[in-house]
């Protein structure tokens, strides 16, 4: 099947199939009378697990290795288990840090709301960013 093809029967873009493409993930058949890549049945399967872990957080290089173990013909499974306990250990940090920044912020909203507007100075751009107490934010 064509990009077209394989495009509408996994409902995602062009741009998505040609990427996983490019980086080896999949891996058509360039036809020698007009050139055009054909995926087959294996490119399709492998679209499909490709789009299902990248939903799950996993990465490229994640689901390269991951294909890799597969293809010689031993179980993903320990693997695909490190990898994503990994990667929520990843998101969990970046989930504290997107909170401790969001009550920073709200402390600023509340902090700025009472103080007046200020031209810039030789010494000063905002008062109100310079002069935030980032530690009057924290929860």
């Amino acid at each position: 099947m064509k990009v077209s093809e394989l495009v509408k029967e996994m409902k995602t873009t062009p741009d998505t199939v040609r990427y996983y493409t490019r980086v080896g993930l999949l891996s058509p058949v360039k036809s020698e009378t007009n050139g055009y890549k054909h995926y087959g049945v294996d490119d399709q399967h492998r679209l499909r697990f490709i789009l299902s872990a990248r939903k799950l957080g996993f990465s490229v290089n994640d689901i390269d290795q991951i294909l890799t173990e597969a293809a010689k013909g031993k179980t993903a499974c320990p693997l695909v288990r490190v990898i994503l306990e990994k990667r929520l250990e990843e998101t969990e940090e970046v989930f504290q840090q997107t909170l401790a920044l969001r009550i920073r912020m709200k402390s600023a909203i509340g902090e700025w709301q009472t103080k007046p507007n200020k031209a810039p100075t030789g010494h000063m751009i905002c008062h109100l960013i310079e002069g935030f107490n980032a530690s009057s934010g924290k929860e």
